[in-house]
């Protein structure tokens, strides 16, 4: 079962090698790595360089944001599952993509997910918040609830069955698609229970207080562009579940 580890850059010079790193260190052996830069000018092109040969395909390209990117990545990839990695992110150790792998196998899903800890931008070893996902029931989308989208793996099959990430939605499209494949389209999913990403703070989203209240109106069209209600407090409680995790 070939994954396929998509990596999207741009001027990521402080840290790409990190990523990098983590997904070379990985012990699953049938890897396909692809990274998708953004025509970065600040170095990040030459730290990629050094890692070539064991680097399956490198785009250096402008190119329309980060899900644009993604996209692109998703066409040239031929794994059967594939994961988005981005640059300010990393694995948390050499056996996450086995242990994907395994839960893959052992249930059948389409895609299978875990938890995710955000770290401290320059000392990952400090943590922020520890996003423990939970296993999946019908309807958790209604009560706010979502996978975080690094620890998130789904089979390809699904993009060519359900379509890409939605580039009209600027900071919304991750939540989109899960909301897509799980909610909407009821696909099977697992859960390693596990921390299988670690993200450095610094989410556009959640950078200031009106790029929260823009976050959320994107989320409400991402309800709304898959024909699909919410609940009355879908969208207050999204947030709301953040607080948990701050003292995870």
């Amino acid at each position: 079962m070939k994954v396929s580890v998509i990596t999207t850059c741009k001027n990521s010079a402080f840290t790409i090698e990190t990523t990098i790193k983590s997904v070379l260190a990985q012990d699953y052996p049938d890897i396909e790595y692809i990274i998708i830069d953004g025509a970065s000018t600040d170095g990040t092109l030459e730290i990629i360089k050094k890692y070539s040969s064991k680097i399956s395909s490198i785009v250096s390209e402008a190119d329309e944001g980060i899900y644009h990117a993604i996209n692109k990545g998703i066409c040239i990839s031929t794994g059967v599952v594939v994961a988005n990695l981005n640059s300010d992110d990393f694995y948390s150790s050499p056996t996450v993509l086995s242990q994907v792998v395994s839960a893959f196998k052992n249930s059948e899903a389409s895609a299978v997910y875990g938890n995710l800890l955000y770290v401290d931008k320059k000392d990952t070893n400090r943590v922020i918040r520890n996003w423990q996902s939970g296993a999946y029931s019908e309807g958790l989308f209604l009560k706010g609830w979502m996978p975080p989208h690094p620890a998130f793996f789904a089979k390809k099959e699904l993009y060519d069955k359900y379509g890409m990430f939605n580039t009209k939605l600027k900071s919304a499209a991750d939540y989109e698609i899960m909301l897509r494949f799980i909610h909407k389209h009821k696909i099977k999913v697992a859960y390693v229970p596990e921390v299988l990403v670690k993200m450095r703070t610094g989410g556009k989203s959640n950078a200031s207080l009106l790029n929260r209240i823009k976050a959320n109106l994107e989320d409400r069209r991402a309800w709304k562009i898959n024909e699909l209600n919410p609940g009355l407090f879908t969208l207050l409680l999204k947030p709301l579940r953040k607080i948990n995790q701050y003292w995870g």
